[in-house]
C-alpha cells in the first residue's frame, strides 16, 4: 500500500483557479466521502487553505489513486482536467511524508513561517477521523507532522514573533497607506482568519475598528477584543462610507461585496480614497471592485511580495528547520518500517512454536514418566532452545527495517522458513 499527496497551491496555480479547487468547512464530510469511496484511495485527509487544496490519501495503486484524485477535482471544481492537470504537485511515500512535514512547520507556506497552518493540518485530520476516512497510516503520519511543525516552532527562530496570512494582510495594508495611525478600518469575517486580523490591527494606533459577520454575537466578540464594534452584514455598505480600508476574509463561497455596491459608496466619499485588501478563498470581494475610481484592491497575489520578504528574513533558520525534518522524516521512516517488519517477525515465531510443538508432541509417549515438574522443565528448555536460534535473525531485520539490506534479509528469511507471503493477511 502506499502514501500519495496531490495537490495545487499558491505558487502552481493563480488565485482564481486556486478558489475554485477550494474546499470549504460545510462540504469537507461530503467530499472526504466522495473521494473515500473511491476504487484505489482507502484512506483520505484533504487540507484547503487559502493557500492550497491537497489530498492526502493511503492507495492501493499509486497512478490510478492519482487519477481518482484528478477526476474528483475535475467534478468538484467544474474544470476541465486539461486546465489544470499540469498544475498538479504529486508526491509519493517518503516525498508526500516529506511534503507534509514541511507545509506544518511553515516552509511551504506563502509566509514562510506562519502560524496559522499547523491548526489547519491538525484540524484536516481531525475532521477526517470524526469522518472515518482516516485510518491508522494517515492518523499516524498527521500526528507526526504536528509533533514536528511543534518542534520546529519551539527549537528554532521560524517560531519566533510569527507571521500569518492574516498579520500580513494588516503590514501590507500600512504599507500602502503609510500608516496605519488614525485610520478607520472595516473587518469582515469574524472566523479564525477575521479574527486573527482583528488581532494585527489591535497595536497599530487604528481609531476606529469595526467587524461586521453575518453572526453579529461572533463580531461582537472579536470587536471587544480590540475595542472595535460590532455590526451585521448589511450595514457593511454604510461604513465603508468613512472606512479607510476594508479587510475582508470570511469562509462564504458567494461574493459579499460587489462592485455596485462600491461604486454607490465611492459616489459619496467625494475624492475619498478606499484600501481593500481581499485575503478570503474563494475571494469575498469581486475582482471588477479594483477597476472602481478611487479604489486599490489586493488580494492573496498581492501579498507574494511580501511573502518573499519575510522568507529573506527567516533564512537563517531555515536550514535548521530541515535539519530538524530530516531527522522527524528518518524517525517516522523507521517506525513505520518497524511495523511493517513485525507481521513477518510474528509468523516467524509462530513457525519456530510450531515445529517446537509438534516435535514436543511426536516425543509425548517418551516423556509419559515424567513429574509435571520434568515436563515444565522440558516445555522451557525447548522454548528457551527455539528462542535463542531466532533471537538473533529478527533483531538483525528489525535493525535493517527500511533499508534495502532489510528488504533483502526480509525476503531471505520467508523464502528459508517458507513464511507466507502475506503474513498479516
Amino acid at each position: 500500500m502506499s502514501l500519495i499527496v496531490v495537490g495545487l497551491n499558491h505558487r502552481t496555480v493563480p488565485v482564481d483557479l486556486l478558489e475554485r479547487m477550494s474546499v470549504p468547512d460545510a462540504l469537507l464530510p461530503k467530499v472526504l466521502h466522495d473521494l473515500a469511496g473511491r476504487e484505489h484511495l482507502l484512506e483520505v485527509v484533504v487540507l484547503s487553505t487559502c493557500n492550497r487544496t491537497e489530498i492526502y490519501a493511503r492507495c492501493s495503486r499509486f497512478h490510478a489513486a492519482v487519477g481518482d484524485v484528478r477526476d474528483f477535482l475535475a467534478a468538484h471544481s467544474g474544470a476541465d482536467p486539461d486546465d489544470f492537470s499540469d498544475h498538479l504537485y504529486t508526491y509519493y511515500d517518503d516525498a508526500a511524508v516529506a511534503h507534509l512535514f514541511s507545509v506544518a512547520a511553515g516552509l511551504d507556506s506563502m509566509i514562510v513561517g506562519e502560524s496559522e497552518i499547523l491548526g489547519q493540518v491538525h484540524a484536516a485530520w481531525d475532521m477526517a477521523v470524526s469522518e472515518n476516512a482516516s485510518g491508522q497510516l494517515l492518523s499516524r503520519l498527521f500526528r507526526h507532522a504536528v509533533e514536528s511543525g511543534k518542534r520546529v516552532r519551539t527549537e528554532t527562530g521560524i517560531g519566533r514573533h510569527p507571521v500569518s496570512i492574516s498579520s500580513a494582510a494588516v503590514a501590507v495594508a500600512g504599507e500602502y497607506l503609510g500608516s496605519l495611525d488614525g485610520a478607520r478600518v472595516l473587518v469582515i469575517g469574524a472566523g479564525e482568519m477575521g479574527e486573527g486580523v482583528a488581532r494585527s490591527l489591535g497595536s497599530r494606533g487604528i481609531v476606529d475598528v469595526c467587524v461586521a459577520n453575518r453572526t453579529k454575537a461572533r463580531a461582537l466578540e472579536i470587536a471587544k477584543r480590540v475595542g472595535g464594534r460590532a455590526v451585521s452584514l448589511d450595514d457593511v455598505e454604510s461604513e465603508l462610507l468613512n472606512a479607510d480600508l476594508l479587510l475582508t476574509s470570511t469562509a462564504s463561497q458567494h461574493v459579499l461585496v460587489e462592485r455596485s455596491a462600491v461604486e454607490a459608496v465611492m459616489d459619496q466619499r467625494r475624492d475619498h480614497p478606499l484600501l481593500v485588501v481581499d485575503v478570503a478563498l474563494p475571494r469575498d470581494v469581486d475582482p471588477g471592485v479594483g477597476e472602481v475610481d478611487g479604489v486599490t484592491l489586493l488580494d492573496l497575489d498581492d501579498l507574494k511580495d511580501f511573502a518573499q520578504r519575510s522568507a529573506e528574513l527567516r533564512r537563517r533558520e531555515i536550514g535548521r528547520v530541515r535539519e530538524i525534518l530530516a531527522s522527524e522524516l528518518e524517525r517516522f521512516r523507521s517506525e513505520r518500517a518497524a511495523r511493517e517488519v513485525a507481521p513477518l517477525i510474528v509468523a516467524l515465531r509462530v513457525a519456530g512454536e510450531q515445529v517446537r510443538a509438534n516435535e514436543t508432541y511426536r516425543f509425548a509417549k517418551k516423556l509419559v514418566g515424567l513429574s509435571a515438574e520434568q515436563r515444565d522443565a522440558v516445555e522451557a528448555l525447548t522454548r528457551g532452545i527455539v528462542n535463542k536460534l531466532l533471537h538473533e535473525p529478527t533483531v538483525r531485520v528489525k535493525d535493517a527495517a527500511g533499508t534495502g539490506r532489510g528488504d533483502y534479509l526480509g525476503d531471505a528469511l520467508a523464502t528459508l522458513f517458507n513464511l507466507p507471503d502475506n503474513p498479516e493477511d
